[in-house]
């Protein structure tokens, strides 16, 4: 974070001093870097420091456009990462357009909360989330099977077993507990989609967890911040999805 600060001191005393708007530098930076998608350009609170939107990164650079620095930018007064709140809205996900039929679903109480779960079987941390899962009441839970070939190889077929089961969900809760795996069944399955759903969004690691209001939190959560965030996302008014028909029925 000191190294990223003097960075960013560097840069503003080195830039330009002629005034610019956020529109004539937006200008600028589409002109200068055509193939780059920038989506907005906007003023931060610190003077001469603007921010760079592209795709789901985030930049900061000066008036002039000329030097740019990755990183968070963070408020040392009030002791807050400016960057962090920006990067969750760009990761946020629209869950109504999630294929729940290609999940496991698991429903606990009236069910009334969401929560959807990029897992992998063989991952330990996905292992070690499941008890903390299991505390949750009013709740529906999809959990996409999301096997990381690079790091578990046998997880993808693990994951076409379980989905296979006759109770898929039974069948993922024992597995996760026990490592049993059903015995013999085949199927059509969606791992596959579940995979190019995941790469799609960014998610990059299991677990990854994304709430009814689309926020996303990767990696492993305790249950108080699970529902924590299960009380934003209710109060931002988030609603359990309906199952879309045919996808990963069997």
């Amino acid at each position: 974070m000191r190294k990223l600060a003097l960075s960013l001191l560097a840069f503003v005393a080195g830039s330009s001093a002629f005034a610019s708007t956020s529109l004539d530098l937006e200008k600028r930076l589409r002109e200068q870097y055509p193939a780059t998608r920038i989506t907005t350009v906007r003023e931060t609170a610190a003077k001469g420091i603007y921010e760079v939107v592209m795709g789901r990164n985030v930049a900061y650079t000066d008036e002039a456009g000329r030097y740019m620095v990755f990183g968070h930018l963070y408020d040392m007064k009030e002791q807050k990462d400016l960057t962090a709140a920006v990067l969750d809205e760009l990761n946020k996900v629209d869950v109504a357009a999630l294929p729940v039929a290609d999940a496991v679903e698991t429903v606990r109480g009236k069910g009334e909360r969401k929560l959807f779960v990029f897992s992998d079987p063989d991952c330990p941390y996905c292992k070690r989330l499941e008890p903390e899962l299991a505390k949750l009441d009013n709740v529906t839970i999809y959990t996409f099977l999301y096997p990381l070939d690079g790091l578990h190889p046998d997880a993808r077929r693990k994951a076409q077993a379980i989905w296979c089961a006759k109770d898929r969900t039974k069948a993922w809760e024992a597995f996760m507990a026990t490592g049993k795996l059903p015995e013999g069944a085949t199927c059509d399955n969606p791992v596959e989609r579940n995979v190019r759903l995941g790469g799609s969004l960014g998610i990059n690691g299991t677990p990854t967890l994304v709430f009814g209001d689309g926020a996303m939190a990767p990696g492993l959560l305790p249950v108080a911040e699970i529902e924590r965030r299960l009380g934003v996302a209710q109060t931002a008014g988030g609603l359990v999805p309906r199952a879309k028909a045919g996808r990963g029925e069997r």
